[in-house]
């Protein structure tokens, strides 16, 4: 086994523990696993993280299945107009330049990883409204689209739109989410199989990792707190966001890196000195 592929096996470990824990970020990290690590063309690397966080997120959906969190009825309607939208958007991404796909990945790592600090609210346990089909088909079909051509964009968009239209507790909505997931992931893949070839032996050692992680983000699930787990991860996909978003624009990564520094620096003496650090203030309305 080379250096290469022992690391993007290790890595793809992290994408499964990442679903198991958060039901979703498993696209956001894949790509640019298979795109920086793997050495895999940007097109090849979306159309193969379809696959892997497909089948990922459909092993996870059997272990919430078991404890009967997940939301049938919601997630297969979600997930069917998903599935149109995320086709459309795999015939659409397998078409456009490879560094406007990785351009458009890095904006959607960026606004997930706000998300992700941000944090989301979920409904109460015990109020579940009537489902909304037409809004909730609309929003399927979006977040479908959106799935489909960047590869990104499942879990933490599925998630609050599952808790704030179908009025499912955070619980349901994250085991709901994961079925949602492998259905878009699946529809995209066809979709970008069409102008992709993919590589399989590496595709499947990929997959079986993240699977294998997926277990093991499960059974940490209830160690790790949750909020402190995704404002974490959240500020790791930032930096990564911003690494790709910079190497596809041609920007000289040192410059940009040291700029970075220059801005956290500035963000930690904010909070550790000042007093009446606005990031503070902003924490605490967002938490």
């Amino acid at each position: 086994m080379s250096l290469t592929l022992g690391l993007t096996l290790l890595l793809a470990v992290l994408v499964g523990v990442a679903l198991g824990l958060l039901g979703g970020g498993g696209s956001i990290l894949t790509v640019p696993i298979l795109t920086y690590v793997a050495g895999l063309e940007a097109k090849e690397a979306i159309a193969a993280s379809l696959f892997v966080v497909g089948v990922t997120s459909a092993v996870s959906v059997l272990a919430h299945a078991r404890a009967r969190r997940v939301r049938w009825r919601t997630g297969l309607v979600f997930g069917a107009a998903g599935m149109a939208g995320a086709f459309l958007g795999g015939l659409i991404g397998g078409h456009l330049p490879g560094t406007l796909l990785m351009i458009a990945f890095a904006l959607m790592m960026l606004a997930t990883a706000v998300a992700m600090i941000r944090g989301r609210r979920s409904a109460p346990e015990s109020v579940v409204r009537e489902l909304p089909v037409p809004t909730v088909v609309l929003e399927g079909l979006v977040i479908g689209l959106v799935t489909g051509v960047v590869g990104a964009g499942g879990g933490f968009l599925v998630v609050p739109a599952l808790v704030l239209l179908g009025g499912l507790p955070m619980s349901a909505a994250v085991a709901t989410s994961l079925l949602v997931i492998a259905l878009k992931s699946f529809a995209g893949l066809v979709g970008y199989l069409a102008s992709v070839q993919l590589h399989w032996p590496l595709v499947l050692g990929v997959t079986a990792a993240a699977v294998v992680g997926s277990f093991l983000g499960a059974r940490l699930a209830g160690v790790v707190p949750e909020r402190a787990l995704r404002a974490g991860f959240g500020l790791f996909v930032l930096a990564m966001g911003a690494v790709v978003l910079v190497q596809e624009l041609g920007v000289p990564l040192w410059p940009a890196a040291l700029a970075g520094a220059a801005v956290l620096a500035l963000a930690a003496a904010c909070w550790f000195v000042v007093p009446a650090c606005p990031l503070r203030r902003l924490v605490a309305r967002t938490a």
